[in-house]
């Protein structure tokens, strides 16, 4: 049966010469893993040039509850990605965020407010013309909220230490292992205050940049199964 659908491109694998595999977040379905032909004609639906991390597609696609691989009959580009394709810093931070979702996106109870967050975020990535070295520290917070763990980050208090198993500041060391030390507590309780709006005008030093990111991985890590490091976050590390 074929459905109309938006959609997100993670990443694309070669299946064979003749087709690719792109796991793609879609607005009607969740994640899914379209076959994808590598015909280069004229007038082939579904250019593989489409295809690029983060790119988001208006798409025709067949669907049957009983595939593992579905199908894409048509696909037009939404929003064609010019500053993340040409801009380094945009591409790297896009590449990262590809990776990311990638390993972090499984079943979504709502896909469709899920999807929405996803393309909100991918258009002020692209049209920002201000400073993004903050954009993933902004990017993976809010998305926490959709996964189910978003952390109690705005009860913070001086001194105080975050928890990262139950996700909230405490006054008192945890009796686990898995908790901030105060410094990078209070650093963590910046981003409850920082938006894409504003994101721009928050400077933090390239080790406390690092130190963040490091632990928001670890804070997932904790509540997602079978979450491996990352090979685009020292890229990521070198530019910000």
């Amino acid at each position: 049966m074929l459905y109309k659908t938006r959609g997100l491109v993670l990443n694309t694998i070669n299946y064979n010469d003749k087709y690719l595999l792109a796991q793609i977040f879609t607005e009607s379905f969740g994640r899914v893993t379209y076959m994808v032909s590598k015909s280069k004609g004229k007038n082939t639906k579904t250019p593989k040039s489409l295809f690029s991390p983060l790119a988001v597609l208006e798409l025709e696609v067949e669907h049957q509850a009983t595939r593992d691989i579905q199908r894409i009959r048509e696909a037009r580009s939404e929003l064609f990605l010019y500053a993340i394709a040409t801009d380094l810093s945009k591409t790297s931070m896009a590449f990262f965020l590809s990776e990311f979702l990638t390993r972090v996106l499984r079943d979504a109870s709502d896909s469709r407010l899920l999807f929405n967050f996803l393309d909100q975020s991918v258009q002020i990535l692209e049209m920002t013309d201000r400073s993004i070295a903050n954009f993933h520290l902004v990017f993976m917070l809010k998305l926490s909220h959709f996964l189910g763990f978003y952390p109690n980050v705005e009860e913070y208090k001086e001194n105080s230490l975050f928890d990262m198993i139950n996700g909230e500041f405490v006054i008192y060391q945890p009796l686990h292992k898995h908790f901030l030390n105060r410094a990078d507590s209070k650093a963590l309780s910046m981003l409850a205050r920082i938006s894409y709006e504003n994101m721009h005008h928050y400077v933090f030093s390239r080790q406390d940049r690092i130190n963040i990111i490091n632990r928001i991985l670890e804070y997932y890590r904790l509540h997602l199964y079978d979450f491996p490091a990352l090979k685009t976050l020292d890229i990521l590390h070198e530019l910000f």
